[in-house]
């Protein structure tokens, strides 16, 4: 079965030029010009990935992002002709799942979806894998087998980089988690220089976690050393 990638950009050039190198790779693509025709698509499709610009007419991209994020876990990369800091900030804490300034290179556009494609079908990733696939813990029951986090019998809407984290952080109670090890761990990747990308996707989920448990403070900060879940 093909993966299902939808590209949405209002510059047509772009949306063909990332087809072209796309298909190559064998993936179907759809492609949408807007922000509201790519909900739609969303919504009737079955989309495995989203390349998405933030300045789109009608709706732009920070906006999708977030709509999706009410109930969809699709792996998101998000593309901006802003490069500064805080823009990807504002894109990786409004659900966004990567982030890559214009112009860009395409061939590291494809690396990094068939990245995210594989952290998101990725299922033994943790160096202390337990014995069952559910893990209890605090008010959380985490299911790895179906990616699931549920507070009460309700389920979490949780990114999969945001499940990885609090999977990693949960199969190993009191052991601190450097952002570098978190980032190794969840993206695959050497980790230089990625700790505001860590801490931007921790204080989503940290977010996320107090909001569904009334307040409770499930993700705890070792300052100057990283991140753990207490037993």
């Amino acid at each position: 079965m093909k993966t299902n990638i939808l590209i949405v950009d209002d510059d047509k050039e772009i949306a063909k030029l990332l087809e072209l190198y796309l298909k190559n790779e064998g993936y179907e693509v759809y492609k949408s010009y807007d922000g509201e025709d790519a909900l739609k698509i969303i919504d009737q499709q079955s989309i495995d990935l989203l390349i998405l610009d933030v300045m789109m007419p009608k709706i732009d991209g920070l906006e999708v992002c977030r709509q999706i994020r009410i109930n969809k876990n699709i792996p998101i990369l998000m593309l901006s002709a802003k490069v500064e800091d805080m823009d990807k900030i504002i894109g990786l804490m409004t659900g966004a799942d990567d982030y890559m300034g214009k112009p860009f290179n395409p061939l590291e556009l494809v690396a990094r979806v068939k990245a995210l494609i594989r952290r998101a079908t990725m299922q033994n990733t943790y160096p202390n894998k337990p014995h069952t696939d559910q893990l209890l813990i605090h008010s959380l029951v985490i299911n790895r087998k179906n990616h699931t986090v549920q507070v009460d019998e309700k389920n979490l809407n949780l990114t999969p980089l945001e499940f990885n984290i609090l999977y990693l952080l949960a199969s190993c109670p009191g052991r601190v988690y450097s952002s570098e090890e978190i980032f190794e761990h969840v993206w695959k990747e050497a980790a230089y220089g990625t700790s505001k990308t860590v801490m931007v996707h921790v204080s989503n989920l940290r977010e996320k976690l107090e909001v569904a448990t009334n307040g409770e403070k499930i993700i705890q900060t070792v300052w100057g050393v990283g991140y753990k879940i207490d037993k």
